[in-house]
């Protein structure tokens, strides 16, 4: 695997979710019932999806966002900080649940996922304010994804920009952002679903990943393509491969990575994420 120099800063605002997890032979049909060979719960959400991956790529890692007054919250927000995270902007919101995630994978790895926010609707945009003043613990990369209000993931953006501050968007799941917030990022993160969908809006990022399962990603920004293979595995478990993806590249990013070698650590660790089950190891 090609080695990043240094460790640099990463900030996350994102979802966290308790992800529960039904393993089928294959997904039903609409208003068909299947029946499930196993059942599991683990940790999930976007946000702290990329966070675990931005932290195991070496990435000094501060995450934002809410859990609920839970039993699930609390066990989260320790789960984070014993993996060296910075959970400091991670709040706890009275008398709401922890977001819960409800999984479906079959036995090709493939997976369909329901959401239900839960405690992540409350992240605002307070908790934003303060996050690129220029001190010590400035980030060099903000990394965001959309299962956060958008109007928060917007005013994040704009104030990261005004910093300097360079922004990873990963526009999963995907919706509309305006122009500006979209023509801040470098890169914008798109899987070919998310892509063809900004297309047909005649939508053209100046920085745009787009990613593409086993046949690796490719990276256009400032009319150069860089595409980087990915390498063969067996797929277990689809669901976090995206996450680990662009909690990598931020970290590479961050660490003063190119855009070949950033965009060749981000496809190693999602085809590694691809190998095991759930969205975080």
């Amino acid at each position: 695997m090609t080695v990043v120099p240094r460790a640099g800063r990463v900030l996350i605002i994102g979802s966290l979710n308790i992800d529960i997890i039904a393993t089928v032979d294959r997904h039903p049909a609409p208003g068909e019932t299947v029946r499930g060979s196993a059942l599991g719960r683990a940790y999930g959400g976007k946000g702290a999806n990329q966070a675990v991956a931005a932290a195991a790529a070496g990435a000094v890692t501060t995450l934002v966002g809410r859990v609920g007054d839970d039993t699930d919250g609390g066990a989260y927000v320790a789960r984070l900080e014993g993996r060296g995270i910075d959970v400091s902007g991670v709040r706890t919101e009275p008398g709401s649940p922890t977001g819960t995630a409800l999984i479906v994978v079959d036995t090709d790895g493939e997976n369909s996922i329901v959401v239900v926010p839960g405690a992540n609707a409350a992240v605002s945009t307070g908790d934003v304010d303060g996050a690129f003043d220029a001190d010590a613990r400035r980030p060099q990369v903000v990394l965001l994804q959309l299962e956060v209000a958008l109007d928060v993931v917007a005013h994040a953006v704009r104030a990261a920009a005004a910093a300097g501050v360079r922004v990873v968007l990963n526009t999963a799941p995907y919706a509309d952002l305006p122009e500006d917030v979209l023509a801040a990022a470098d890169p914008e993160v798109a899987n070919e679903h998310e892509a063809a969908q900004l297309a047909a809006l005649g939508v053209v990022p100046r920085s745009l990943v787009v990613t593409r399962g086993p046949r690796g990603a490719s990276w256009t920004r400032d009319g150069t393509t860089v595409e980087v293979a990915a390498p063969r595995v067996e797929p277990v478990d689809t669901t976090g491969a995206g996450d680990a993806f662009c909690g990598a590249l931020a970290a590479a990013l961050a660490a003063g990575a190119d855009q070949a070698v950033a965009l060749t650590v981000a496809v190693a660790a999602g085809s590694a994420a691809v190998s095991r089950p759930g969205a975080q190891p």
